[in-house]
């Protein structure tokens, strides 16, 4: 399979397929898709689909099957006229990666198309006795739009006893026809011959067509006259002007008087209508044009001249002219876009193709011939990948800091002389990557600072520039303590540059309803809900943290999260209270800054107490306004702390039993946790005695 497929690339993709003309709509051609080796489904997920350049395709590829079918009407004979083989060279565009294809689809001859005759009827007039046997009389042939056996004409005459018909073969689409006289006229006795002459192909079934023969017997002229030479050939430029003269035919009548005065006419053109593109001067018999000739519509018309003379009854000499058009350079190359896939990222690979382009050129031999370059010669260049078709692909690797667009010229040029010259342009441009770092002005800042600075004041300005463009070229600064200095650093730290060295971090252990969070590209670690009792004392935290490169590089750190007593929260307690507050002490593998830790530790003292202080006064005002009548459920223990944070409040306690009273009628329910309501045990001996008091209640809003 791999040799196949390696064969198939350096053929170009070439895929040739056959269908009959006026084929019905949705007609398979074939498996397109399966042929060129894709996968089911691929074909519509990379979007193959076909181009035709400069003619309606009438054919289409499926979408969901990939299949080659019949879209529209197929004439060959509109397409190809009576050219033979009739093959239309299609482009199939596949997406991702772009690829080109080159079908070859030949659209073959079917029966369709009738002989027909240039006139219904045709009127003859013979003179008796005077024309003898084995005279011959033209006669216009018919004309089959189709090819082939398909256009193979054969001639029958109806049945008679003073004419037979004579068919001279010149090639196989080509024949001349003569009426033939097998025995001698008489207008006394029959003055009207009908004739009926029918022309039939070769097709299967055969169709035919008639054409009416009226002769009419006449008395006179028994010298019709004569061409010196049967068939006139002549060449001419396509370029040759209106008037130039194509050829002086010549003719002779051996009679004598009237008899021997005629005129010349054309009588019929092959093919059928370029008639008009010639006159005859019906003295002299020059022919001369009147019209453009055309290489690339008609390369060969030929004349049916008729020369008549005036006796009675007229008699009439034919001949015929073959006129062969030569080409000229007179069509300059056509260069069309097809396909075009721009932007093209800057750090696109060498041979990436930009855009899919159709040369052509309406003459033919070295006049037809074209050879194709771009200007400049870089960073692109142009591949030939079938006949016409090339592919604008990139040779040198693009810099969008440097030339943000180019614009390409395709210049086609021919072979004829002089030359002839198509140009297109085609603008490409270039798409932004990260592919550059920033840079600072300078490597090195040297900053003289005064000492006793306050706090934000400004030690420097420092300016670094990214060439990228939008988000690649935005620049974010921050300070990296790398190596020098006192205590360890926690820093989000990659010595690579760029995409390479954005991070971001994940909370890889304890997966699931974790109590903790980290930022995605911060780094901070914070609680992502209240702690728990079942959340434990101590909580062990992995983080990870990974960069954006290819392959993405990763590192880990442990970080050690434990729930212990602190002395310092006690202030917020009543005097003799059991009851302590919480301390969330974090340490992480690799060391962590002890000034910072202190400081944190600190604050939540600071936050602990006043909230003490608030609560103590709210309980205060509380059980004296409610006391009287509050009911008592007693039972020994110290308060509960409770402390609120950012993402929500979480409290600590050492399950013990709490003395809890309910006040009756209050206008909202109020929760107070206080001591117990006994006498305070002996006091120890000491100092601390006078430090025992029965503790205050806590009023929580339930």
């Amino acid at each position: 399979v791999l040799v196949l497929q390696a064969a198939w690339a350096l053929c170009g993709g070439q895929v040739r397929y056959s269908v009959a003309e006026e084929a019905k709509g949705g007609t398979v051609v074939g498996r397109l898709a399966q042929d060129l080796g894709l996968q089911a489904g691929e074909a519509e997920a990379r979007r193959l689909r076909l181009v035709a350049p400069g003619r309606r395709a009438s054919v289409e590829v499926s979408g969901a099957s990939g299949a080659l079918v019949v879209s529209s009407r197929l004439d060959r004979e509109e397409l190809c006229g009576k050219s033979a083989p009739c093959a239309l060279r299609l482009e199939v565009l596949l997406e991702r990666p772009l690829r080109v294809f080159h079908v070859e689809l030949e659209v073959t001859d079917i029966n369709d198309n009738a002989p027909i005759f240039p006139a219904a009827r045709k009127n003859l007039s013979i003179a008796e006795f005077t024309t003898l046997p084995g005279s011959r009389f033209p006669l216009e042939g018919a004309s089959d739009a189709d090819i082939g056996p398909n256009a193979q004409l054969s001639y029958t005459l109806s049945p008679s006893e003073h004419f037979t018909l004579d068919v001279k073969s010149y090639d196989e689409n080509r024949k001349s026809l003569f009426l033939v006289l097998g025995k001698p006229l008489d207008r006394e006795t029959i003055h009207m011959h009908r004739l009926l002459l029918t022309a039939s192909d070769g097709g299967r079934p055969s169709l035919t067509g008639t054409m009416e023969l009226m002769i009419s017997v006449l008395d006179a002229n028994d010298n019709a006259p004569q061409f010196n030479q049967s068939v006139y050939k002549v060449q001419l430029p396509e370029s040759s002007a209106q008037g130039t003269l194509v050829v002086r035919v010549n003719a002779t009548d051996p009679d004598e008087g009237s008899n021997n005065e005629f005129s010349y006419s054309i009588l019929s053109s092959v093919p059928v209508g370029s008639r008009d593109l010639f006159t005859i001067d019906n003295k002299s018999g020059e022919i001369r044009l009147t019209g453009t000739l055309d290489f690339e519509d008609i390369r060969l018309h030929e004349l049916q001249i008729e020369a008549t003379d005036k006796g009675t009854p007229p008699l009439s000499g034919h001949c015929s002219v073959e006129l062969q058009v030569l080409d000229v350079n007179d069509n300059a190359p056509e260069v069309r876009v097809t396909s075009l896939s721009v932007p093209v990222p800057e750090d696109a690979s060498v041979g990436t193709v930009v855009a899919v382009l159709s040369v052509s050129d309406r003459d033919s031999g070295a006049n037809g011939r074209v050879r194709c370059w771009v200007r400049p010669a870089s960073p692109f260049g142009l591949e030939a990948t079938f006949s016409g078709s090339y592919s604008l692909v990139l040779r040198e690797a693009l810099d969008r800091e440097r030339v943000s667009e180019h614009e390409v010229e395709v210049v086609a040029e021919d072979g004829g002389s002089p030359s002839l010259v198509g140009r297109r342009g085609v603008r490409v441009p270039v798409s932004d990557v990260n592919d550059n770092a920033p840079a600072f002005s300078q490597a090195v800042y040297t900053v003289l600072v005064r000492e006793n600075n306050a706090a934000g004041a400004e030690l420097a300005r420092l300016r670094a520039r990214d060439p990228d463009e939008a988000g690649n070229g935005r620049v974010s600064y921050s300070v990296w303590e790398g190596g020098g200095g006192g205590g360890g650093s926690g820093w989000s730290v990659d010595a690579d540059s760029g995409y390479n060295a954005w991070l971001r971090y994940e909370l890889w252990e304890p997966r699931g309803k974790s109590p903790f969070r980290v930022g995605l590209y911060s780094g901070e670690v914070s609680t992502a809900r209240a702690l728990e009792e079942a959340d434990g004392p101590r909580q062990r935290l992995v983080i990870v943290v990974r960069d954006h490169g290819e392959p993405a590089r990763s590192a880990t750190a442990t970080l050690s999260v434990s729930l212990v007593e602190a002395a310092e929260a006690a202030l917020g307690a009543a005097p003799g209270s059991s009851g302590s507050g919480l301390r969330a002490v974090a340490s992480a593998e690799g060391g962590a800054g002890a000034a910072s830790a202190a400081t944190n530790v600190w604050l939540v003292v600071a936050i602990c107490a006043v909230s003490s202080l608030f609560l103590l006064a709210v309980v205060l005002y509380g059980a004296s306004r409610w006391a009287p009548r509050a009911a008592v459920l007693s039972g020994p223990g110290p308060t509960t702390l409770v402390c609120a944070s950012e993402v929500g409040s979480w409290s600590y306690s050492q399950r013990q039993s709490r003395s809890l009273c309910v006040a009756d009628g209050a206008a909202k329910s109020d929760l107070m946790v206080f001591s117990p309501n006994f006498p305070p045990p002996p006091p120890p001996p000491g100092p601390a005695a006078k430090d025992t008091q029965p503790e205050p209640p806590a009023l929580l809003d339930t």
